[in-house]
């Protein structure tokens, strides 16, 4: 008898009837028994707002009860692909069939192909995979200490990273010592020794601190993320590169948030057509399925970390290395920093439409925007309208919300979620 064969969309039928299944036994639940439950069991290290998601596709999401909502967080900018990207979700499925997981004790089929797609497309020698976005800062630094060292033959232990105020690239106890936001930081020392921080888009406070000849990198958002979107001045990039240069430096860029497409360009940095001597990248790289995340350098950066020297169980494994090389290739063909670019500036232009005296300032690249809202609003109550009117989106640094939805958002889309936007921010006009 012959063995029936499935083939993949005959699996992914399968399992979208599963999904849809399980959709329909989820709305047994409501979203006030899933706040109680997590906050209940989960720790309270979280404010999330207070809706229950179990579904999302493209640029929606729906809660337990159905209703749908324009996701304007895409998970901090993790799924530019789009929610459940149908590509991505096969590379995982065939990969998941053969092979997930070996640790670096082998080699797999998979990771060198991977490298050598990711390596070509940002033109650098070396990829060194890891998980999420926080290691991958991590792995920047210990890269540059040891290129301090080893090849700027700073003194041993005394290499310094300098690092942007307003900064934020994780939790851990090294990207904590270098935050300046008490929320993060505070309560959680000592902390981590030879990082000192300059003003952000500061080039003469960054000049001054590179002098030192100590400095082994600096480490830098080209666009902060966390702290409101926070665009540096035209040719701040560039001569950030020029220092760094001049005085024998490394620059870090951490992508993580601003890459892949987000701000309608490959990466934030090509605005200003200038490399990084290390890029961090994580989020997107994996479309929202999957943790994945490395650094790029060239060879004489990244060959002074020697075997045993650092790693991870997890990073470039075989499920993770297919999922990436898929989620890259749907960004570039098909085109979403082209569509990042385009649909930002629409979205934008609606927006600076609003009166100043409630959105005093509308900022961003591509689809990566915030708003800044008049002090004497509380900007989560806006947050909590635009809920209640079908679009998600999150404040950040109390009067700040973050607009950064998935970029596979059309002109259709772009336009009503702009006007929920709109006609939320009006409502609340008579506070003032």
């Amino acid at each position: 008898m012959e063995l029936m064969r499935i083939t993949p969309r005959q699996l992914f039928i399968k399992s979208s009837s599963l999904i849809n299944t399980r959709i329909i036994f989820n709305r047994c639940i409501t979203s006030q028994q899933v706040f109680t439950r997590e906050n209940k069991y989960g720790a309270h290290n979280y404010h999330p707002l207070k809706v229950a998601i179990n579904r999302a596709e493209g640029v929606y999401m729906w809660d337990v009860e159905g209703k749908r909502y324009y996701d304007f967080l895409s998970a901090y900018s993790a799924v530019n692909q789009g929610h459940c990207h149908p590509r991505i979700y096969k590379a995982l499925i065939e990969q998941a069939k053969n092979l997930t997981l070996t640790s670096r004790a082998f080699y797999s089929d998979v990771l060198g192909e991977f490298e050598e797609y990711i390596t070509n497309l940002f033109g650098y020698d070396k990829w060194l995979p890891m998980n999420t976005g926080v290691e991958g800062g991590e792995t920047a630094c210990k890269l540059a200490r040891r290129w301090g060292y080893d090849v700027k033959k700073i003194p041993n232990n005394q290499a310094k990273i300098i690092f942007a105020e307003g900064n934020f690239w994780g939790r851990t106890m090294s990207a904590i010592s270098s935050s300046t936001d008490p929320t993060s930081y505070a309560g959680f020392g000592p902390f981590m020794p030879g990082f000192e921080i300059v003003p952000y888009d500061d080039l003469l406070a960054l000049e001054n601190a590179l002098k030192d000849s100590n400095v082994a990198a600096f480490m830098v958002e080209p666009i902060q993320g966390e702290a409101g979107v926070v665009v540096p001045k035209d040719g701040y990039l560039k001569k950030t590169r020029e220092l760094c240069t001049k005085y024998n430096v490394l620059w870090i860029a951490d992508e993580v948030q601003t890459g892949l497409a987000r701000t309608g360009k490959r990466l934030a940095v090509d605005h200003e057509h200038v490399k990084p001597d290390i890029l961090i990248l994580g989020k997107a790289l994996s479309g929202g399925y999957y943790p994945v995340s490395g650094v790029l350098a060239n060879d004489n950066i990244m060959l002074c970390i020697k075997p045993g020297e650092h790693g991870s169980t997890y990073g470039g494994n075989p499920l993770g290395c297919k999922i990436a090389l898929e989620a890259l290739k749907v960004l570039e063909e098909e085109n979403m920093a082209d569509n990042a670019d385009k649909m930002g500036k629409i979205l934008r232009d609606e927006l600076n439409k609003l009166p100043k005296n409630i959105v005093t300032l509308v900022r961003g690249k591509g689809l990566l925007n915030a708003i800044v809202i008049n002090e004497n609003i509380d900007a989560m109550k806006i947050c909590i309208e635009m809920k209640n009117n079908g679009l998600l989106a999150k404040p950040t640094h109390g009067h700040i919300i973050r607009l950064a939805p998935p970029l596979v958002i059309n002109e259709i889309q772009i336009k009503q979620a702009a006007s929920i936007i709109t006609n939320t921010i009006l409502n609340h006009s008579n506070i003032l």
